[in-house]
């Protein structure tokens, strides 16, 4: 049979496939301010499809040099390897830079 190929699910994504932004928050123990970025992270990525979101949390006290690097300043936030917010994550503005990263 020609030209009645089933397609295949075995490749890469291509266009209109679903894209992975790497989001990195730098976070620390009883940081309230932490637990609302990667909540509000969680709810941005939510509503993004395709868009995925991998968030990788990085607790700065681990750490020295990153303790000593971001002191205080967290949560400290990157979309796609680029600094974005710290302190607080706007939901507009973190919709439009993931958005901006596929």
């Amino acid at each position: 049979m020609t030209g009645d190929a089933e397609p295949t699910d075995d490749g890469p994504a291509t266009d209109g496939g679903p894209t992975t932004v790497p989001v990195t928050l730098y976070t620390r123990a009883d940081c309230s301010l932490c637990v609302v970025a990667r909540e509000t992270i969680e709810s941005v990525a939510a509503d993004l499809d395709p868009v995925t979101v991998e968030i990788d949390e990085v607790d700065v006290d681990t750490d020295p040099e990153l303790a000593d690097e971001y002191g205080e300043r967290v949560p400290y936030v990157l979309v796609d390897g680029h600094p974005a917010f710290k302190y607080e994550v706007d939901e507009r503005d973190l919709r439009l830079k993931l958005l901006a990263a596929t």
